[in-house]
């Protein structure tokens, strides 16, 4: 029993180790820095605040729209080869090395002068990473309990790995993070205890050797502790692997709970990881907040996350994922809507007093939202997923998992990057968000609350 309990946090260690990818690059510190050494790059290029800071949101929504891509072809693919040779922990390794690879190399962009493109080629590297891991990591879920298990161990994990997110996040504002144009960080010290440059922003570029050395560390106890399961039957050749993966995508539409699950899934996770990588550029760039403001936001939604997520890890146990899941979707399609009606000077039209704080509030109270919602939809979501697959082929369904999630990772920030260059507004830029959650959720009309698992 012992040895299962600790098999069992050892997985849960990923998603603490893996998190700050998300938390400090995508969404609170990289991100926003992104846009705003981007921004300033393009100002001097000519362009009026607006135009340049619409330039730099759809720049790095064009770099992640490569990159889901890449993980879009290649995931399923790489879920049949390892279901077929009985070996995921060696993926794992190979893709974890991407991640660090890929984060550490973000330190070199620097705020003059920047090296967008290669800023853009290693964040890319390091995502590709952590989504393969994830893949690999996720496929080991159905062997750690009892198929009632699976809400409260998916849950779990999140809160776990929230729980990381928020105290990575927290250590890079104070004692890392120069907070504003001062050079110091939120409690007023030299960023790296004196060991770094403030001026040249060291303290903010130190998140990428941060992030990797994060997840170094903390992998040790999911390398210690997590085996690799046994095989059951005889390994498939690679060809047989890939044929058996041709007869699966042939046999979706006659599996129309697994067929509409993936296709919704595709549409509500592609716009959470947009909403995720792009509130902080928008929070940059309309409220004008810094990279610290942005951060005790992470940390508020982080907080918030952790704790709804390991709640509805109890509510999926106990009424199903699809409920947990349509209720999250519903919260971040509101959440969207108050993003594209505020700005700065305005809400829904209302004008507002110069300098008012309402816009301010209202975002840290969208962040909340974000969080919590966004938390728990991820993790029914993997429950989901486990009601559709067995233990035996549950790396391939979780390739084809991850192409849902990325086959139209393209369209999420591409809509976006599009609309703010139409528009030359990043508010408006948000706005198709709303129509692929909507589109999302009309799909899950069609998903069985069970799965394939049992009758419903």
């Amino acid at each position: 029993m012992a040895s299962v309990k600790r098999r069992i946090w050892g997985w849960f260690f990923f998603d603490w180790a893996s998190q700050p990818y998300n938390t400090l690059l995508l969404t609170f510190i990289f991100g926003p820095y992104f846009a705003e050494v981007a921004r300033a790059h393009y100002a001097t290029l000519g362009m009026a605040p607006d135009a340049a800071a619409a330039e730099a949101q759809a720049l790095w929504g064009y770099g992640q729209t490569i990159s889901g891509v890449i993980i879009a072809l290649l995931a399923p693919i790489l879920g049949a080869v390892a279901d077929g040779s009985g070996r995921r922990m060696i993926w794992i390794w190979v893709f974890s090395a991407c991640y660090v690879i890929g984060a550490f190399g973000l330190w070199y962009l620097m705020p003059e002068a920047p090296m967008l493109m290669l800023a853009i080629a290693c964040f890319g590297i390091g995502l590709i990473g952590m989504e393969f891991a994830t893949i690999f990591t996720n496929a080991l879920m159905p062997s750690l309990g009892t198929h009632e298990e699976m809400g409260a161990i998916s849950g779990s994990g999140f809160a776990f790995g929230y729980a990381g997110g928020v105290l990575a996040l927290v250590i890079m504002l104070l004692f890392f993070a120069e907070s504003g144009s001062t050079g110091k960080t939120l409690i007023g010290l030299d960023p790296g205890f004196g060991w770094l440059d403030g001026a040249t922003r060291e303290g903010t570029r130190a998140v990428g050797p941060f992030t990797a050395i994060w997840y170094v560390i903390f992998m040790v106890p999911f390398f210690l502790w997590v085996k690799e399961p046994r095989q059951t039957g005889s390994r498939r050749p690679l060809k047989q692997s890939l044929a058996d993966l041709g007869a699966l995508l042939k046999s979706l539409p006659t599996r129309k709970s697994l067929f509409a699950y993936l296709m919704s899934s595709m549409f509500y996770r592609d716009s959470l990881n947009a909403l995720y990588g792009f509130g902080g550029v928008y929070a940059s760039g309309v409220l004008g907040w810094s990279v610290t403001q942005i951060g005790i936001f992470g940390i508020i939604g982080a907080i918030a996350g952790a704790l709804a997520t390991w709640i509805g890890g109890k509510v999926d146990t106990l009424r199903g994922p699809k409920p947990v899941i349509v209720t999250s979707v519903w919260v971040l399609i509101v959440v969207c809507a108050v993003i594209v009606g505020m700005s700065r000077e305005q809400i829904f039209g209302m004008e507002l007093s110069p300098g008012s704080s309402i816009p301010d509030v209202i975002m840290y109270a969208c962040g909340i939202l974000i969080g919590a919602a966004g938390g728990t939809v991820q993790a029914a979501s993997r429950t989901m997923m486990v009601f559709h697959t067995t233990p035996e082929r549950a790396t391939e369904a979780f390739g084809l998992f991850a192409l849902s999630g990325k086959a139209t990772a393209f369209i999420a920030p591409l809509a976006i990057a599009i609309a703010s260059d139409l528009s030359g507004s990043q508010r408006i830029g948000v706005a198709p968000l709303i129509g692929l959650f909507l589109f999302a959720l009309i799909l899950l009309i069609w998903v069985k609350p069970n799965g394939e698992q049992a009758p419903s």
